[in-house]
């Protein structure tokens, strides 16, 4: 893909930006079979993002990925090639969270309904949500996984993971003006240089096996920490959503 689309690749908010793999190394093909790759068309042009399996027929992504076509790719490694392992599909129906604002990126998620189910295989399958009252903590060791840009002149085909630390909400709160401790979680140390960037916006954020939290928006230059929206707070929204549709069967 030329420069210039995997630049655009993402829509920024004002003064940010979020999802390129910096700092990270290139993942154990199909060692994170929920990650889902979108190829989304919208008034802008078009761009990709990153998303991931929550259920057979559905994808959590941001809701700043929103597109009037959007292709969804999973059990993908090489983004590039044609691997056995893929299973491609359009979405049916794009449903952004209600109170999304995107002036200030709040309430950044967006539940993607499938056009058909995706068949559960090593290289396809759901991720876990939260459940309960747990919550992530600063000082937790998560992973975050995408096929964005590795800095601004090197690219990849290959998925790409990196270790990010929680940080403390003061840490974004100072730093982002628009920073909601109740719906985001502040994720990178200010003095590693590894962070989510350009590139791959939507995708998870996951600690213990559990997706909980997903790639809105950062710093220009990329610098850690960046924004994450948090999962947790949008469970009842994300189960009453999902509910209105029935379960497909497993195969």
């Amino acid at each position: 893909m030329p420069l210039l689309l995997l630049l655009m690749a993402f829509l920024l908010p004002p003064g940010a930006g979020a999802g390129e793999i910096i700092g990270g190394q290139e993942a154990r093909p199909h060692s994170h079979p929920y990650m889902a790759f979108l190829q989304i068309q919208s008034q802008e042009g078009l761009k990709t993002c990153g998303g991931f399996l929550v259920r057979n027929d559905f994808v959590l992504t941001a809701a700043h990925c929103w597109g009037s076509t959007i292709t969804v790719i999973l059990g993908a490694h090489n983004i590039r090639r044609q691997e056995r392992t893929q299973q491609r599909t359009k979405m049916r129906r794009a449903i952004r969270h209600p109170g999304y604002n995107p002036q200030t990126n709040r309430n950044d998620i967006m539940l993607l309904k499938l056009a058909r189910p995706m068949r559960r295989t090593s290289a396809v399958r759901p991720v876990a949500l939260p459940r309960g009252r747990a919550r992530v903590r600063p000082g937790a060791r998560c992973t975050v996984a995408g096929w964005g840009l590795l800095g601004l002149n090197k690219r990849t085909n290959r998925l790409h993971q990196v270790q990010l630390t929680v940080q403390s909400d003061s840490r974004c709160s100072n730093r982002f003006g628009f920073y909601d401790s109740q719906t985001q979680i502040c994720v990178g140390d200010p003095r590693k240089r590894k962070s989510a960037f350009l590139g791959d916006s939507g995708g998870p954020m996951v600690c213990n096996g559990v997706a909980q939290g997903i790639v809105s928006y950062g710093d220009r230059s990329g610098t850690p920490p960046a924004v994450f929206t948090k999962i947790r707070s949008f469970m009842p929204w994300v189960n009453r959503t999902m509910r209105r549709f029935k379960q497909p069967c497993e195969t």
